[in-house]
């Protein structure tokens, strides 16, 4: 990793930067993929699964015979620990689940909102290097619980034309109505267009490499809503002498194992440390079955020495970490005061890993900074607030004057003349 020593402020753009490629090398290629699943549909995506992801596909449709073979092919201990991470996770999302709110702004004025689940969602599931199957939890668990009608899943296949178990087992037990074997952008389009095999969604969820990414900003474009701009992902860890070496080079790891493009960021207030959790990573480096993949993710990644707390606080917030994990001597001073974080993970024996799987939090979070403005994945994703109202013959008299007021200053006397014809009816 690579070590910077009390940086200046100045510094702290360029140094905080993401490992990415800029978005303009991306959007020919998000672009020319999008014309042409509009026009071709699923010929248009079976030629680009046949160029990205090498395999030729007669039906991209998973079978249910396809899902009774994954299931019976799954060790029963792996299935009791996916159904423990599910339990947990339905747990904390259900606990977000809200009231109605109803309140009367003024005698004969009731006012109230009430949530609706979203009808369609897509849900995109990274395959590639490794099969994100806990994102398929984190994803169409919150969308059983909000009530979403349609729950389409879209991952790559593999060399064989599959899908992974894994993925196929946790799809089947979250309730996700249709399988589609289909990733990258392509997988995208075909969400935010509508093919003859893949349904057109209202919102689309999920992770995904860059390329995902700018494609998921660019359905917006069609009238397709996203959860957040969710790229590689990324890690901070917070961490002093009072922590332990190992398990924070282990937690620097497991982010940095995701991909090449992650990036991992030691903030310590103490020279010494740094060199020692450098030296731990390389040494735990070497045990990795994904050793050379990290190992290019740990060459964009950095060690930063700062003075104090507080010096450090201001760069984590600068920076707006996807993760955050805080190991130090006073951890209640970062967890009452941080801003920017996607989910934050406090004290020696909370692993990121934690958040990933099992501990209930929703893993799909905001990164490249993003966690400045947006949220991670939570029950409210999968609704929309809905407003209500109801005006009495009372109502109106009490708030009509003031409507009529405002929209003749605003010049709309149509607005006006709804309001005076009613007050009319009442007076006659």
């Amino acid at each position: 990793m690579k070590l910077f020593e009390n940086p200046n402020k100045s510094d702290w753009s360029e140094l905080l930067k993401r490992p990415t490629q800029t978005v303009e090398d991306i959007e020919i290629i998000v672009n020319q993929v999008f014309e042409d699943v509009s026009k071709n549909g699923d010929k248009a995506v079976e030629k680009y699964t046949s160029k990205f992801d090498g395999v030729t596909l007669q039906n991209t449709i998973v079978s249910q015979i396809e899902i009774s073979d994954a299931v019976a092919n799954i060790p029963e201990e792996l299935k009791q620990a996916i159904q423990l991470a599910k339990s947990n996770i339905e747990k904390f999302h259900s606990a977000q689940k809200t009231d109605k709110v109803f309140v009367e702004t003024m005698n004969g004025v009731e006012c109230w909102q009430e949530k609706r689940p979203i009808q369609k969602v897509g849900l995109y599931i990274p395959g590639g290097t490794a099969p994100l199957f806990s994102t398929v939890l984190m994803l169409a668990v919150p969308a059983q619980i909000a009530g979403c009608k349609e729950i389409v899943l879209c991952s790559p296949p593999n060399k064989e034309g599959k899908i992974a178990n894994e993925i196929l087992y946790a799809a089947q037990l979250c309730g996700v109505t249709q399988i589609v074997k289909v990733g990258g952008i392509q997988a995208i389009a075909g969400l935010t267009f509508g093919t003859e095999t893949i349904p057109q969604v209202y919102k689309i969820f999920g992770p995904g490499n860059q390329f995902v990414t700018v494609a998921k900003q660019l359905a917006t474009k069609y009238g397709v809503a996203i959860d957040m701009p969710a790229g590689p992902s990324e890690l901070l860890v917070m961490a002093d002498e009072s922590a332990n070496t190992a398990f924070v080079a282990s937690d620097l790891l497991s982010q940095a194992e995701h991909g090449k493009d992650s990036q991992v960021i030691l903030v310590t207030t103490s020279r010494s440390f740094a060199d020692l959790v450098s030296a731990e990573v390389e040494k735990q480096l070497e045990g990795l079955p994904r050793k050379d993949m990290a190992k290019i993710a740990i060459s964009n990644s950095k060690s930063i020495v700062v003075d104090n707390f507080e010096t450090a606080l201001d760069l984590i917030d600068r920076y707006g970490p996807e993760h955050f994990i805080v190991a130090t001597n006073d951890n209640d001073f970062f967890v009452e005061n941080i801003s920017n974080a996607g989910s934050v993970f406090i004290g020696n024996y909370t692993p990121e890993s934690a958040g990933d799987y099992a501990s209930g939090t929703n893993h799909t979070l905001p990164t490249n900074g993003f966690s400045k403005a947006y949220s991670g994945v939570n029950l409210d994703s999968f609704q929309k607030s809905m407003t209500f109202q109801k005006i009495s013959k009372i109502g109106i008299q009490n708030i009509g004057t003031a409507i009529e007021l405002m929209a003749e200053a605003e010049g709309l006397q149509a607005h006006k003349n709804a309001v005076s014809l009613r007050l009319k009816d009442l007076e006659s």
